[in-house]
């Protein structure tokens, strides 16, 4: 069994309240290691056997047609062991 990931981010240019709340709150929290934050969201689907490309296309094409919106965010799909 493979685990296909996608993972998708809002576009740099996208304001991130979520990410800029969380940034504020770390040094808060005593954490003083980060300069910015960005959220965004992580699927895994499992397929079976091997990844093959052909899947891995078709992970794509429901990336850009449901798990994204192609308008504000970016995705990367990936094989995960």
């Amino acid at each position: 069994m493979a685990k296909i990931v996608v993972e998708v981010m809002l576009k740099p240019e996208i304001l991130d309240p979520q990410g800029k709340a969380v940034a504020a709150a770390l040094p808060r929290l005593g954490f003083t290691f980060a300069t910015s934050v960005r959220q965004g969201k992580r699927f895994e689907i499992e397929v079976e056997g091997d990844a093959t490309p052909a899947q891995l296309a078709e992970v794509a094409r429901a990336a850009e047609t449901l798990l994204a919106n192609p308008v504000i965010e970016t995705f990367v799909v990936k094989v995960e062991n």
